[in-house]
């Protein structure tokens, strides 16, 4: 059954274009279920049916795992499962009897205008490495990707003259531009802090954002600047890079762009995870309502 796994997790890399991120979730859920049939004697795929399928909702709620972690675990499953009828290994799906729980999705975490604007001031633009991170942030901010994509990006993918970024999420591709105060920030980091950190490197390095190594950045190391500037800063709330992303949707909202500009920006395969967002702008706008409205 493990050797279905591997093959399963090279057909998703070499002919799906998946992101990284998306395989490691896979792998690590499908090998979980695969060392749970172990446990109950089920000796290949063809053999499980729904009971067992029900059992092993029924173990990570045992093992207190939330409806989200579960409803996760089971979209891995499908997919796996929908492989292995491809491929002939089962001819029936015992999955599709089986229901994911139903998760209330909350609109995510974000920071306030004046927030960003505190977080963003806080790298030292007088050092090679305050100006590289000052561009960093502003690029976030200024473009709603994800860190991975951030710390993927090339020196071709980034456009100084157009204002825009080419951003690679597997197979897929997207152009989102970046405004006047990003720009600034990425020339100042072009003209004065990644040529010196390039040359702490022997090897040539493409990356366009460089550590202090001149080598690619890790979501690790960039995860340290953030939560770190976050402190300097002031700001009390738990930040994770992430938190820029939804900062982004969230302003972009409120300040009257339409929905689904913002999915293509952001790269959202399907509306209804953009859609998230709009909740936060609801209690935005009603609390707006409630301050000014003279009979609220």
């Amino acid at each position: 059954m493990e050797q279905k796994v591997t093959e399963f997790i090279a057909y998703l890399k070499q002919e799906k274009g998946v992101s990284e991120n998306t395989i490691v979730s896979y792998g690590t859920d499908i090998k979980k279920f695969v060392a749970f049939l172990r446990e109950i004697n089920i000796p290949d795929f063809q053999s499980i049916n729904k009971t067992a399928l029900m059992a092993y909702k029924y173990e990570m709620k045992k093992q207190n795992k939330t409806d989200t972690t579960i409803s996760r675990n089971m979209a891995s499953l499908r997919n796996f499962f929908q492989y292995l009828m491809q491929t002939g290994e089962i001819s029936q799906n015992p999955i599709l009897k089986v229901k994911s729980p139903k998760v209330k999705r909350k609109a995510p975490p974000f920071l306030l205008l004046d927030e960003v604007e505190k977080l963003l001031d806080q790298p030292d633009k007088t050092t090679i490495k305050g100006i590289r991170d000052r561009a960093m942030l502003e690029l976030l901010y200024a473009t709603g990707i994800r860190v991975s994509e951030l710390l993927l990006l090339k020196m071709e993918d980034v456009d100084m003259t157009l204002e825009y970024i080419k951003c690679k999420n597997g197979e897929h591709e997207r152009v989102i531009p970046f405004g006047k105060r990003a720009k600034e920030s990425l020339q100042y980091y072009i003209n004065w802090s990644r040529e010196e950190l390039a040359e702490k490197s022997e090897t040539s390095e493409d990356t366009f954002f460089l550590n202090c190594f001149g080598k690619k950045m890790s979501r690790q190391g960039f995860w340290k600047i953030i939560k770190e500037y976050a402190r300097e800063a002031g700001i009390q709330k738990t930040i994770t890079p992430h938190m820029l992303r939804h900062s982004f949707a969230i302003h972009l909202l409120e300040n009257g762009a339409d929905l689904q500009s913002v999915q293509t920006m952001l790269g959202h395969s399907d509306i209804s995870t953009t859609q998230i967002y709009i909740k936060k702008e609801k209690k935005s706008l009603k609390k707006v309502y409630s301050d000014a409205h003279p009979r609220a």
